[in-house]
């Protein structure tokens, strides 16, 4: 445990910012195991779970959770899921 008070505060800090990182991350990894089951599956809703999953990867991206690279990487991929279940 830290005995200086800035060391002590960034604790604080680190903690909070892990919590948030960790909600978002585990929302996202939610709604792409939606997205990609509704492909799968061949969902009415489909599209729609796509749509959530994109906004939720920009968000993520958005918030420096997600590399810019990995969040186009991610976005392209479901986008192709979507067009091969279109096909």
């Amino acid at each position: 445990m830290p005995n200086i008070k800035s060391a002590k505060k960034r604790v604080k800090v680190i903690a909070t910012k892990t919590a948030r990182n960790k909600a978002i991350k585990t929302n996202l990894k939610t709604n792409m195991k939606k997205a990609e089951i509704a492909c799968a599956n061949g969902a009415e809703d489909r599209e729609a779970a796509i749509r959530l999953a994109i906004k939720k990867v920009d968000q993520a991206a958005a918030k420096g959770i997600l590399h810019k690279n990995t969040a186009a990487r991610r976005k392209s991929a479901l986008a192709r899921k979507l067009n091969a279940a279109n096909v």
